[in-house]
């Protein structure tokens, strides 16, 4: 028998560290070739993005997909099931496929499509990860800005189920196998503690749970897991499966990207897009910038009034250097002047 190549679907909210825990796998994957297929949100693909610059041989850009048409658990029919029939198509041999979904998606209906006759055969989910912001936790929070995440589902027209985000939470660790608790250097040792002990009984039975900074977490506790979730859906239920209920989604929020001149320098730049936060009703902030003391580009990205940059990688020279940011904010926001603001 030909063995099926084995996939990790990785879960988490907006800002939960999902994809700074993929960079470092595949910046530390001990040899294996990865497939990638990333649920970006909006039009600038960021997340792909950053993961394309990490420089590892694991994963070349080629193998490195970005399905930006919506929720991957309400668009599996028409983007994620052809994604993995072409990636299953290609001649390159792939050791795993990595599957980080939105923070809106819930992994069981994509766990399903596993069972597609055509994947069946051929893949199987070796297990399902979810990302958790330990800080958030700790603070009664189930991400850093939950703002942001009802803005990033109403900004997602395909977005097919409405669950409050609590249920999106429990969803996710009930269909999980491993349970990250990220940004655990942001809580003393009892304040991880409480967390880790509040968390416990929320989890499966079979479920297993690690604390992590900066998404630094071993490959092969990652990968291995065996668990052919896809076979064992029936203990990894949602609410929505459990209770019977259909819901509909509001649309209060919205996104849009700004153009912005290039920037002296990186203070500069930081300072201007901190004063525009600060002064505007913005949930979500992230895209790259180009700034004239520098040749290489800068990654930019803002959960609330938290603000995180570095420089990823030179400017390539086949590529224009310019700055493109990506703005998430309730639908009452400025646009016009948050966009004067951004641009100096």
């Amino acid at each position: 028998m030909t063995m099926k190549i084995p996939a990790t679907i990785i879960t988490g909210f907006l800002g939960a560290g999902k994809t700074t825990l993929v960079r470092h796998l595949l910046q530390n994957a001990g040899g294996r070739r990865i497939a990638l297929i990333v649920n970006e949100f909006g039009d600038v693909g960021v997340d792909g993005e950053i993961l394309k610059s990490c420089g590892s041989e694991a994963c070349s850009e080629d193998d490195i997909i970005e399905l930006a048409n919506g929720c991957i658990c309400c668009t599996v029919a028409d983007e994620f099931i052809p994604t993995i029939e072409k990636l299953l198509a290609s001649p390159r041999k792939l050791d795993h496929i990595i599957i980080e979904t939105s923070g809106l998606a819930l992994p069981q209906p994509l766990v399903r499509a596993f069972n597609w006759p055509e994947i069946k055969s051929r893949v199987t989910v070796d297990g399902v990860v979810s990302v958790l912001d330990a800080k958030a936790l700790s603070e009664g929070r189930f991400a850093d800005d939950e703002a942001a995440i009802a803005a990033q589902r109403a900004a997602d027209p395909t977005v097919e189920h409405e669950n409050p985000i609590q249920e999106l939470f429990e969803d996710q660790l009930n269909c999980a196998d491993l349970v990250i608790l990220n940004k655990t250097d942001l809580l003393s040792a009892s304040e991880l503690a409480t967390v880790t002990a509040e968390l416990k009984p929320q989890l499966r039975t079979a479920s297993r749970m690690v604390a992590a900074t900066q998404g630094a977490v071993d490959a092969n506790i990652l990968l291995g897991s065996n668990a052919s979730v896809e076979d064992d859906l029936q203990n990894r239920k949602s609410n929505h499966e459990m209770e019977g209920v259909e819901q509909h989604d509001h649309d209060d929020f919205s996104t849009f990207i700004v153009e912005v001149p290039d920037a002296a320098d990186q203070k500069t730049l930081l300072g201007r897009i901190t004063k525009t936060i600060e002064s505007h009703n913005i949930l979500r902030l992230k895209g790259f910038a180009s700034v004239a003391d520098s040749n290489a580009r800068l990654l930019i990205q803002a959960v609330g009034p938290r603000l995180n940059s570095y420089f990823d990688r030179p400017w390539r020279s086949d590529e224009t250097r310019s700055t493109r940011l990506v703005v998430i904010g309730e639908k009452t926001m400025d646009q016009a002047a948050i966009a004067t603001a951004l641009r100096g």
